[in-house]
């Protein structure tokens, strides 16, 4: 049910996430924009044109504009480089080099079709209109530029009038009813044309937009008297910029769309407001063209740019004459993010939403499409869900707004006959708002609502799988996202050469620094009062990917997934055991069991202790508040051990979550009084604790079995290997026994089988059992991933059959029929060993990381090697 908000009826959340994904996955027909440069050419022209009108010496001072800043910030998140003009200019170099057509079909995602004015000053530099289709979803149209058509008529006349005799004697009004003849039947051509769907004038741009009602032809005739008298032969006369002139074949352009006999009249475009320095800013306020606008009624005519700074004025116009619309392109992206916004109140004061339409007015660069797209999006999202938050527009009223502004306004206006479809899934999630806001505007969403925190917790999880961070005051965070500055922090590379104590592995130095990036899209609330989280990954100083960090490998699990047209969706099981701390000699030395009555597996009695049940409560209530759903809680065998399992994500948010859930689960446990373990077998004689994971796959070819059973096929085949990074203590290896529903030792899966470490449960839904809480999340899932990509990138075959009993009750030709004949490593050597040995599953995940892993884990193993168990198990417990 709605709220209610000042007497008015407010929106739900649901509901305006459902506004929300209207606007980013809403199709835009760009009424309005002009070629892309062909690649020879694109370095002729300034890069920095993409965020201002500004040329010449003028141009230099763009990099200090509002506008400038935000372009950079975006692109820089878009191209994963540094937050620099340089940085996102060299990144954009390395991207046409790399694949210009990739790189462009980028920046016009989501573009249903562009209309294109073909008349700007390029030439043959330029691409034609058609070559355009190629990446939208419909054939692109053309818009004929009328000041273009003009001037190429009066140098090819003037050129034939001049060769007709040495010493031509011009005869001025024959040679101006010549123009006009041609003028009038190239006009009515382009009005016949199906590719051509409306007329645009830069009138502002020349003599300005006021335009009398009635043209003085004796000014005209004077005017190309003018011409004529400077005319030096073909090519010399580029440029209308003619008093009379200029009104004449505007008002000419009208008459005969007035007098076409279709009914859809074809719309003549207006420059107004907006552009360089050669308009006269006076005489660009669309107010000028109010006589115009009365003496052809039946024009429709476009108002364009926003007619910023005037866009009052246009939407004034758009709401009181039928015949008139107004544009609000050319602002995104020139314009700062407050004045866009501002630009999208102004219209919706007055105007109605059915007389407004958009453009990108996208030209020569494909980042200026790119820019108007996501900006355009993300200020409709912020005024919108204002609009519906306070009830001044319902949220189905909202949904139309966007579909109208962005699609079904130009698509009427300009008789395109296009169906309305929106994105579909994979494109709508590519078009993620989050993912092209700024760090500092992530930030202020994500705080809106909540009292200001005091520090900021940057982590990393290292490659004992220790979560390790960085505190930040909130003070000092938030002055660095104002000033744009970078919020990465310095971190030896040692970080990722230590065991859990600090101490470094050989080879290991103190030299070196590494980049800790923080990902804002993780941003969580917690794990303590007072403290907000997010995770982050290494990067090198210039912002390249760290072969060594695991968070970077999962994300290149991801990609590479991708690239074979897989997705992924994680749901992890925490099992956690509680503890109840000892003390003696005024120090914490060791912990015992709970005290409780007959606990068991799923029992109710489990959560008899009020403090037990209290704790479990306030952990499911403190995640969900923070948007963490917790979908199931109960208990597991052994005493004081618990299970809670976690809603499935897509693989980074998936780990992200766990490693969170799992801290603020441990703050709240410590904070009762308890201790939370991972421990994987904290009882000798009693049930383990592990980390289980539920994987599905899709893929274009949906459910198929052929694409899921090649991809758990490659699993299986290098799930020894796997096996160092999942089982990655010599304690998990205490857990893993036969018959005790850990997943078994055997390589092998069966269909609901809870003793095979793979298990089906339907379709592509399976579950790894063989993973406990000790393992880096990261690093195990990413070669978990990759591993079944190469399965299915080379069709591996589901060699092993479904294996319906415990494996280890198998009998000698059950193991042949079935093909389960391996076991999986018994102790953490024999994995290190398997994983070695394993050179595709080695150049899946990096030979580099699997070096350094290999050697923090041998070194893991003299440190451990050298504790009796008491002290193992204890100093375990500590940790994790």
């Amino acid at each position: 049910m709605a709220s209610w908000v000042g007497g008015r009826s407010a929106a739900t959340p649901s509901q305006l996430e459902k506004v929300v994904r209207a606007i980013w996955r809403c199709p835009i027909i760009d009424n309005h924009a002009h070629p892309l440069l062909k690649p020879d050419f694109l370095a002729k022209h300034p890069l920095l044109s993409i965020t201002t009108e500004a040329a010449g010496d003028a141009i230099d001072a763009a990099p200090t504009s509002l506008s400038h800043l935000r372009a950079v910030k975006q692109l820089a998140a878009i191209l994963k480089c540094d937050l620099t003009w340089e940085a996102v200019v060299a990144a954009i170099e390395l991207r046409r080099i790399d694949s210009l057509e990739d790189w462009t079909a980028q920046c016009l995602d989501g573009l249903e079709t562009i209309l294109i004015d073909d008349g700007l000053d390029a030439g043959d530099e330029a691409y034609e209109y058609s070559w355009h289709d190629d990446y939208t979803r419909s054939k692109c149209k053309r818009i004929v530029r009328i000041e273009a058509v003009a001037a190429n008529i009066i140098d090819r006349l003037a050129t034939q009038a001049l060769s007709a005799s040495e010493t031509p004697r011009w005869d001025v009004d024959r040679l101006l009813d010549r123009i006009l003849d041609d003028f009038d039947a190239q006009i009515q051509s382009a009005i016949d044309d199906p590719e051509v769907v409306g007329f645009k004038s830069v009138i502002c741009y020349r003599t300005g937009l006021d335009i009398p009602k009635v043209v003085d032809v004796a000014v005209a005739r004077d005017s190309l008297s003018d011409i004529l008298e400077f005319f030096e032969g073909p090519g010399s006369f580029k440029r209308l910029e003619h008093a009379g002139l200029n009104d004449l074949f505007v008002h000419h352009t009208a008459a005969l769309v007035e007098r076409s006999p279709s009914r859809w009249k074809k719309p003549i475009q207006f420059h107004t407001g907006l552009g360089d320095n050669d308009i006269t800013l006076t005489k660009a306020s669309p107010s000028h063209l109010q006589e115009f606008i009365r003496e052809h009624p039946t024009v429709p005519i476009v108002l364009l740019h926003a007619s910023y700074p005037f866009t009052r004025e246009a939407g004034y116009l758009a709401t009181v004459y039928a015949n008139v619309y107004a544009d609000i392109g050319e602002v995104f992206p020139f314009v700062s993010q407050d004045g866009q916004e501002s630009v999208v109140r102004q219209i919706l004061e007055l105007c109605p939403w059915s007389k407004i339409v958009w453009s990108t007015d996208g030209h020569w660069f494909p980042e200026t499409y790119l820019l108007a797209i996501k900006q355009v999006r993300a200020c409709l999202e912020t005024v919108l869900c204002d609009y519906v938050r306070t009830g001044q527009i319902g949220w189905k009223g909202a949904i139309e707004l966007v579909r109208d502004i962005l699609f079904r306004n130009s698509n009427k206006l300009y008789h395109l006959g296009l169906d309305f479809e929106e994105l579909p899934e994979d494109a709508a999630e590519e078009l993620d708002p989050n993912k092209f806001l700024t760090d500092l505007e992530l930030l202020q969403n994500f705080l809106r609502g909540q009292s200001t925190p005091d520090f900021v917790r940057i982590y990393w999880n290292d490659l004992t799988a220790s979560p390790r961070m960085r505190m930040i005051p909130m003070r000092k965070f938030m002055s660095l996202l104002e000033e744009g500055k970078s919020t990465d922090i310095g971190i030896t590379k040692a970080a990722l050469g230590l065991l859990q104590n600090d101490t470094p592995v050989t080879g290991v130095t103190p030299t070196g620094e590494y980049r800790l990036h923080p990902d804002f899209s993780s941003l969580k609330t917690g794990p303590i009062a007072g403290h907000i989280s997010m995770h982050g990954e290494f990067r090198e100083r210039d912002g390249s990917r760290v072969p060594l960090c695991p968070r970077s490998l999962l994300q290149r699990a991801v990609e590479t997934g991708a690239e074979h047209g897989l997705t992924f969706l994680l749901g992890f099981e925490i099992e956690f055991l509680l503890l109840e701390r000892v003390e003696g000699g005024g120090l914490l030395t060791h912990y015992s069991t709970l005290t409780t009555d007959g606990h068991a597996w799923s029992v109710s009695r489990s959560v008899a202790d009020p403090k037990v049940a209290a704790l479990l409560r306030d952990m499911v209530a403190t995640l969900d508040d923070m948007g963490i759903y917790v979908e199931q809680v109960h208990a597991e065998s052994a005493t004081g051990q618990f299970e809670l399992i976690l809603p499935p994500l897509p693989p980074v948010e998936a780990v992200d979550t766990l490693l969170h859930s799992r801290e603020v689960m441990s703050a709240l446990a410590t904070e009762a009084g308890f201790r939370m373990s991972l421990h994987p077998k904290p009882f000798v004689d009693a049930c383990g604790t592990a980390s289980h994971v539920h994987l599905s796959i899709s893929s274009p070819q949906g459910q198929r079995a052929e694409v899921y059973e090649s991809f758990y096929a490659g699993i299986l085949k290098h799930l020894r290997g796997i096996t160092a990074f999942t089982y990655s203590s010599p304690a998990s290896y205490e857990r893993l026994l036969d018959s005790c529903w850990a997943g078994g030792r055997w390589v092998t899966w069966g269909t609901q089988n809870r003793e095979t470490p793979l298990r089906k449960i339907e379709g592509s839904h399976w579950e790894l059992k063989a993973m406990d809480g000790l393992a880096n999340p990261y690093l195990a899932v990413g070669a978990v991933l990759l591993a079944g990509t190469r399965g299915v990138a080379v069709q591996e075959r589901l060699v092993w059959g479904d294996c319906e009993i415990d494996p280890a009750r198998l009998t000698d030709n059950d193991r042949v029929e079935l093909n389960v004949t391996q076991m999986l490593p018994g102790n953490l050597e024999e994995a290190l060993a398997a994983l070695q040995a394993d050179d595709e599953l080695v150049g899946s995940v990096g030979a580099d990381l699997v070096e350094r892993y290999v050697a923090i884990k041998e070194a893991e193993l003299v440190l451990l090697g050298d504790m009796s168990v008491d002290q193992r198990r204890q100093w375990i417990l500590e940790r994790y």
